[in-house]
């Protein structure tokens, strides 16, 4: 730490060195009153979903933003600026494809952030470093067409805004009186899921069939609404699922699959709920082959959202997680008798797409594609509609509960 620490104290050095030589060998009285602020480091990370940009600063920059589409872009627009930090530290990638920086005028400097599709800043804030300077933070998720219109729409182009932090990441408990739930068929698109050892039928097909049948059962429940993630062969990353759920304000969270296991004989359903410890061996390998479906189309883990622990918040984490727990119990008591469940049917591991901090979730394997008696169900029609309608009366059970207890 320390090493880093006097780094950016060096590097810092260098710069105000080179700028006062830029100004001529005369003139440093007017240096000291026209200088700009220095920007010495920069860092980038996250995923197709969210994206944090963080820049380091000597001074408190206040800063401005505004969106403008063809292509979507974000603005941020800060006095005088020097960029004093290597190319690479800001180079392109998670939701943005292009980031371009620069003086805009002896009192002004621009960033300009290309997204590769409508995004949002729900972040955007100054904070100060423990050695010294402030940071510019901003995090970017990915958002709807619609959402990003009405941004433009709203904007103040002659308003700056120090410290604006929207939506981090709990609403304010000003919901509407509907329960929402996003019902995520797994897999889709380049990412076909587990193949069905009879019928060769992909996970992804069998998966996103059934989320149809439920959301259709689900929204004849008064004051529920249903809504699918994904309601066609589309590869959506895990983070992006999540997102989704997010923006649609979900009050549930429910990841359905059909996974394929070496031992064939074992069959039944299973819940799962997250842990960073996986109850079982299993459990463990199921999730970890479920996580590299990001792999897949380029994405990896590591390309995830940075400092998770400080954008997700911790503690509404662990009060979310006992919300899961009491679905995922809700749903096996559902289908004890009604159902074939796999012995210790509610298990925990560490699903990524589990991980939203705010809506509880669970990951439900219907059955095992790999053992012929599971494939056979969850082919029958009739054998689907039960488990829609058993689906259905737990998450019915469990709002009522959860209203009861103030969830």
């Amino acid at each position: 730490m320390r090493v880093v620490r006097l780094r950016a104290v060096i590097v810092r050095i260098a710069w105000r060195a080179l700028l006062l030589l830029s100004l001529g060998s005369g003139g440093l009285s007017h240096a000291s009153a026209a200088q700009p602020m220095l920007a010495f480091a920069a860092r980038i990370a996250g995923d197709a979903a969210r994206t944090r940009i963080v820049l380091d600063f000597e001074e408190k920059p206040e800063f401005s933003i505004h969106y403008i589409s063809g292509p979507d872009r974000v603005i941020v627009d800060l006095p005088a600026t020097a960029f004093g930090f290597p190319a690479d530290q800001l180079a392109p990638r998670g939701l943005f494809k292009d980031i371009r920086y620069g003086t805009m005028g002896e009192d002004s400097a621009r960033i300009v952030l290309t997204a590769i599709k409508p995004v949002k800043l729900v972040l955007a804030q100054t904070q100060a470093n423990e050695n010294g300077g402030y940071r510019l933070v901003l995090d970017a998720e990915m958002t709807t067409r619609e959402e990003f219109a009405g941004l433009m729409k709203s904007q103040s182009w002659g308003a700056v805004v120090p410290d604006v932090s929207q939506a981090v990441p709990l609403e304010d408990g000003a919901k509407d009186s509907v329960f929402t739930v996003a019902i995520d068929a797994g897999h889709g698109g380049i990412d076909a899921g587990a193949t069905a050892s009879v019928s060769k039928m992909p996970e992804k097909t069998i998966t996103l069939g059934f989320a149809r049948m439920l959301a259709e059962r689900m929204n004849k429940l008064p004051g529920v609404k249903a809504f699918l993630t994904r309601d066609d062969d589309t590869f959506l990353s895990l983070s992006e699922r999540v997102a989704i759920a997010r923006q649609h304000h979900a009050d549930l969270f429910i990841s359905l699959h059909a996974d394929t296991l070496s031992q064939k004989d074992i069959r039944g359903a299973t819940v799962y709920t997250l842990s960073d410890k996986a109850s079982d061996r299993m459990a463990e390998n199921l999730a970890a082959r479920e996580n590299l479906s990001d792999e897949i189309a380029g994405f990896t883990i590591q390309s995830g959202p940075p400092e998770v622990a400080d954008i997700l918040l911790d503690l509404a984490r662990r009060e979310t997680q006992a919300f899961s727990i009491a679905l995922a119990d809700n749903v096996v008591k559902s289908f004890e008798g009604q159902v074939g469940l796999i012995n210790n049917p509610h298990r925990q591991a560490g699903f990524q797409v589990l991980r939203a901090p705010d809506i509880p979730s669970v990951l439900l394997e219907l059955g095992f594609l790999s053992n012929p008696e599971d494939e056979k169900l969850l082919m029958d029609e009739a054998w689907r509609s039960k488990i829609a309608d058993l689906l259905t009366n737990a998450v019915d059970r469990y709002r009522g509960r959860s209203l009861v207890n103030g969830g």
